[in-house]
């Protein structure tokens, strides 16, 4: 077995036991990456070379005993809208093309203190705005299974990067699916932790009410590890959540008698792929036969969500990207003759066409007039979204619907048409206008060999639930031993 097919609890072991050193999984990583990254695309900036030195470094500590954590040396990959000090942080946009972070994100923060070796920057849409990672300024990312297919977004770098084995484990960043709709497109664990639960600190803003870091990994295990890294209380945050610190490994415990799913039917109807549907049927039946009390149920918000996350995030997105306008932050344009030409030319020539067309839809749901009929009743809807939740909760630990309608499209398929692209978000969305936690993980592949992604979604802060759920179905399906990348072309 190579090292880069180990999961990363399994490098621990073998690093515990000196069958491996931090610098043998590390070259085997910066190895695959020259193999591999040319046809997967996945990364803006690849530091695996000078990973290699601080690999040695990390031995030599570990000799000495200066450094005594269980994960000390394990490569790991950062999606580049994460703030790393010294390190490029781009968020793949034009805007942004020289940016080099003064400063490390909170997540950055945790991960240098456990000593875990950053391999580089990975791609994704343009200030994560997408959702097939074909809006980066830089390249297009591919799908590991299958080339010519997109590998999900806006996360897409940090998914393709997991899955092709370029990096054992990585960061990602979720606004309305972006975690958990790459990770079903390319077949591994994506986690959306609860809103609040990870700081956001160092974290470039999309959409501040909705945006979370989260793990995206080979299994549930290794999510759940990474969890115990990234999450816990952060006074730079405001919206840190104060709570109890957690060892979320020790919720899995594989046994999911009695526990109460609920399948909710408008997730299930129309706009979802045949062979999608049959998989979670499947996956609905397995649960089942572990022991599982499974029951239809229904969840009234499906219809309007959508509509709410693109007026929410969007007007959130017009707010945040204020800030770069060739004068304070950011890409300043060569060409103008006065300060109204100075902003226009700098935001025209520094945005991509998505972010552009956000922003304009943003400002126009804020502007006098319409502020009303718009942001505010998208407000109040998402009130009534939170509401239709916990009703569900008070019957059910979790809710089961597919990740994604389809599975990962051809490139250049959906790009030119927006409105297409957006429905692709129709079974995620609602989780982020409610700030609750919810994973993907693999239930099977359709008959191209495409993965599908399955969801669990769970009440506030109970993130110990759905990877216990997660957890259990893993062992039981074995996806892993089962499927495993192509890379057709």
């Amino acid at each position: 077995m190579d090292i880069i097919d180990f999961t990363v609890h399994e490098l621990q072991e073998k690093l515990k036991n000196k069958e491996l050193t931090s610098y043998d999984i590390t070259k085997a990583y910066a190895d695959r990456i020259l193999e591999k990254e040319k046809d997967v695309q996945a990364f803006v900036t690849d530091i695996s070379q000078q990973a290699l030195s601080k690999a040695k470094e990390i031995d030599n500590k570990k000799a000495s005993g200066e450094i005594t954590n269980s994960l000390a040396g394990i490569p790991i990959g950062i999606k580049d809208n994460i703030c790393t000090k010294g390190v490029k942080t781009t968020c793949s946009s034009k805007m942004l093309e020289n940016f080099i972070a003064p400063y490390n994100a909170t997540v950055m923060e945790k991960i240098n203190e456990e000593n875990l070796i950053n391999l580089g920057k990975l791609n994704m849409d343009e200030f994560a705005m997408g959702g097939s990672t074909e809006y980066s300024y830089f390249k297009k990312t591919k799908n590991p299974w299958n080339l010519n297919k997109v590998p999900g977004g806006s996360s897409g770098g940090s998914a393709a990067a997991v899955s092709a084995g370029l990096v054992p484990w990585a960061l990602g960043t979720d606004t309305g699916g972006s975690i958990r709709q790459p990770a079903s497109f390319c077949g591994i664990v994506g986690l959306k932790p609860t809103y609040g639960l990870v700081s956001r600190y160092g974290v470039v803003a999309f959409a501040s009410s909705l945006d979370q870091v989260g793990p995206i990994t080979k299994d549930v295990t290794d999510c759940a590890m990474l969890l115990n890294i990234i999450a816990g209380h952060d006074q730079k945050d405001t919206t840190s959540a104060d709570i109890e610190k957690k060892d979320y490994t020790k919720a899995l415990k594989n046994d999911v008698k009695g526990l109460k799913i609920g399948i909710p039917k408008e997730y299930f109807g129309e706009g979802i792929n045949s062979e999608v549907k049959a998989s979670l049927q499947d996956a609905i039946k397995r649960y089942e036969s572990l022991g599982a009390v499974v029951e239809e149920c229904s969840l009234n918000i499906a219809d309007y969500a959508l509509a709410t996350y693109y007026i929410i995030a969007c007007a959130e997105a017009s707010s945040n990207l204020g800030r770069f306008d060739g004068i304070r932050y950011g890409y300043r344009t060569s060409n103008y003759t006065d300060l109204k030409s100075l902003y226009r030319n700098s935001r025209s020539e520094g945005f991509g066409e998505e972010v552009k067309r956000r922003i304009i839809l943003g400002t126009y749901v804020l502007s006098s007039g319409y502020y009303d009929a718009y942001y505010k009743k998208a407000q109040k809807v998402r009130t009534l979204v939170m509401k239709e939740f916990a009703k569900c909760f008070e019957k059910y630990d979790v809710l089961l619907t597919p990740t994604s309608p389809t599975v990962a499209f051809d490139i250049g398929s959906k790009s030119s048409n927006p409105l297409e692209m957006y429905l692709s978000d129709i079974c995620t969305v609602s989780v982020n206008i409610a700030g609750l936690p919810a994973i993907s993980i693999p239930c099977g592949v359709d008959k191209q060999n495409m993965p599908i992604g399955m969801q669990l979604i769970g009440s506030r802060f109970s993130e110990e639930t759905i990877l216990n759920a997660a957890y259990a179905f893993e062992q039981d399906y074995k996806f892993r031993e089962k499927y495993k990348p192509e890379f057709k072309k």
